[in-house]
């Protein structure tokens, strides 16, 4: 399955903005989402991740609260919805999908990955 991210752009602290992430290939609506996020010289980490089945999701500390996750298995589609963005926030996203049902936070669990989409908050 290949992972197309969008959505990303310079926002101002305390703004929104939405992540898309669209499969091809194949569906992925019995495959676990996920989404991550790296800034240079470091790891990527850990920010969402979400079942098939869209049972309770799995978020990083330091998003929760203000950053959502769901798909649209019709539209082979995940989104991350940001909200309340702060600085710290700026990152390339990634999104991921794995088959195992999951929402582990270990980046070796996911095997497909989308390109990144860069999201700036800034005054």
């Amino acid at each position: 399955v290949q992972l197309q991210a969008s959505g990303g752009g310079l926002v101002q602290p305390g703004g929104s903005l939405r992540l898309s992430c669209t499969a091809s290939g194949r569906t992925f609506a019995r495959n676990s989402v996920a989404w991550f996020r790296q800034t240079p010289g470091k790891e990527r980490n850990f920010v969402a991740a979400l079942r098939w089945s869209n049972s309770i999701p799995n978020y990083a500390d330091s998003v929760k609260g203000r950053f959502s996750i769901s798909r649209d298995n019709a539209k082979n589609t995940v989104y991350l919805q940001m909200n309340n963005l702060k600085p710290e926030d700026t990152a390339v996203y990634y999104c991921a999908t794995s088959i195992q049902s999951t929402t582990t936070p270990r980046t070796s669990t996911w095997t497909s990955w989308g390109q990144g989409t860069q999201v700036t908050v800034s005054s």
